[in-house]
């Protein structure tokens, strides 16, 4: 039995590049997207030069990466490679061969654009009522930055270097003092010289640290931060976050700042708010959102929040616990275990960031007959209460009275971060600075929510719609209609014959 064998290189083919890429590739549909965009109001600019060589439409080299990204082709001299050897980037790109250096720019000068191209997809979006915005989950992923764990530091660590330099110096030093021979000495002294300009390199970094007010900072990149991956692992990174709506699990807005997530839920939930134009929405948060502060916000503000309660911070330590006192709303005092009032002067304090009201009764404490079970506070006992209090006890009733509700957040933010990361490998970011790894956020979630739309649409559908929203494409549909119907008739012939759209090209 004879092997299966391939064609025969020398023999000369005719072939079309159309007919190399499937009706349902990725490929069709990124060319079909991009041709719908607003280019220019989306802030890509093209500026023709009057000398030199002519650039690169911004609509090809933002064709060539939601292909890439799409593809695990994220660095420019990938997709420089691509666009020479691959069947499907050589039709979308018509054959165009940009160097590695011009993709590179295109993605670090078109940051803001790319956020753009984002939320008018996201608005487009729910133009098709494909997002709901009544429903919206936020949560975040991590991803590495460009920059080593060893470039990064806070004071603990520039204070534990230090200390090491010092006691090597120290050392030397002891074997100097030990030495009679002059090669000896003249080698220990450049040792202690070289340890004191890395000792002054510190000085510098200690220096950074405090005139930026931060309590790390990244040399390489500044905007990175050294963030918990999963358990006790740590990297440097961003802390990214993402709104998913809950209709088909579409990706809304994205940001990313600092490390945790402990004061995210506001700005994410009223910026997609904004975004989708809403009256009203419910967001549903892990714990780690669980912010009195921005709790209140929320509701102030026509959001209705479902984030996972946290446990109150009181020791539990055998005495009275706080549920055991009783909070009045209208007369502002708590009424403790053995019946006493706790009031309050009415003063706010800071306490860590957050702004609490102490409550006390002094006088009460001193004789009371089960002050052993509830203080050691040789003042008597006293309560912090935020002043966003109401905002967090509201927060749990809502997630208490609907638990089912408040699981579908799994279901609709998790499983696109292991999309993104599993399967895409977005693990790590290729840029620097915030804006710039935004970039690559921003060409993600394009291209994950294109990807939804062909499987909640199919092609055929996705398509149809796109070549509606194509600004030229009816009138040049008509043209070339005239033009082929009036070659493929005889002049004169049929005079009251118009070729319709869905017409075939033949005579009546």
């Amino acid at each position: 039995m004879d092997f299966i064998t391939g064609f025969n290189r020398d023999q000369l083919v005719m072939m079309d590049f159309e007919s190399c890429v499937g009706l349902d590739s990725w490929a069709r549909t990124v060319d079909m997207f991009v041709d719908i965009l607003p280019m220019e109001e989306l802030g890509f600019r093209d500026v023709l030069n009057s000398e030199g060589r002519p650039p690169y439409h911004s609509s090809d080299m933002l064709k060539l990466y939601l292909y890439g990204y799409k593809n695990r082709l994220r660095s420019s001299r990938q997709m420089e490679h691509a666009c020479k050897v691959n069947l499907e980037v050589i039709w979308l790109l018509k054959g165009l061969r940009p160097s590695a250096r011009k993709i590179a720019y295109f993605r670090k000068d078109n940051a803001t654009a790319f956020k753009l191209a984002f939320r008018h997809f996201v608005g487009l979006l729910k133009e098709w009522e494909l997002i709901e915005g009544t429903t919206i989950a936020i949560d975040s992923f991590k991803i590495r930055a460009q920059n080593a764990q060893k470039n990064n530091f806070n004071q603990k660590k520039i204070d534990r270097h230090i200390a090491y330099i010092d006691d090597k110096i120290k050392e030397y030093q002891d074997q100097l003092d030990q030495e009679d021979g002059d090669v000896g000495e003249q080698e220990i002294e450049t040792k202690i010289a070289y340890q004191e300009s890395k000792k002054e390199r510190f000085r510098n970094i200690e220096k950074k640290l405090q005139e930026s007010g931060e309590s790390q900072i990244s040399l390489t990149d500044p905007d990175a931060r050294s963030v918990i991956l999963h358990r006790n692992i740590i990297n440097v990174g961003y802390n990214v976050q993402a709104g998913c709506d809950a209709r088909h699990k579409l990706f809304v807005n994205n940001d990313t700042g600092s490390v945790n997530d402990t004061h995210a839920l506001s700005p994410m939930a009223l910026d997609a708010k904004e975004l989708l134009g809403v009256e009203s929405l419910d967001v549903l948060t892990d714990k780690g959102y669980t912010t009195a502060k921005h709790l209140d916000i929320c509701t102030k503000n026509g959001i209705t929040p479902y984030s996972s309660p946290k446990d109150h911070s009181s020791h539990h330590n055998g005495r009275y616990p706080m549920v055991d006192f009783k909070y009045d709303a209208i007369k502002d005092t708590y009424t403790c275990p053995a019946d006493q009032v706790l009031a309050t002067n009415g003063s706010i304090y800071n306490k860590a960031g957050h702004k609490v009201k102490h409550y006390k009764n002094r006088e009460a404490c001193k004789v009371c007959p089960v002050r052993h079970l509830c203080t050691t506070n040789r003042n008597g006992r006293f309560i912090e209460r935020s002043i966003y209090q109401e905002a967090l006890d509201g927060n749990q009733k809502r997630v208490e009275a609907k638990p089912e509700y408040y699981r579908l957040r799994q279901q609709i933010t998790e499983h696109q971060f292991g999309t993104l990361k599993r399967q895409w490998g977005f693990t790590h970011t290729l840029m620097k600075g915030k804006d710039n790894v935004l970039s690559e956020v921003n060409l993600m979630m394009i291209c994950y929510n294109l990807t939804r739309l062909m499987s909640i649409l199919g092609p055929e559908v996705l398509k149809n719609r796109l070549k509606r929203l194509v600004p030229e494409f009816s009138a040049l549909f008509e043209v070339i209609l005239a033009h082929m119907g009036s070659f493929l008739l005889p002049r004169n012939t049929y005079p009251n014959f118009k070729p319709a759209r869905n017409t075939p090209l033949t005579a009546p």
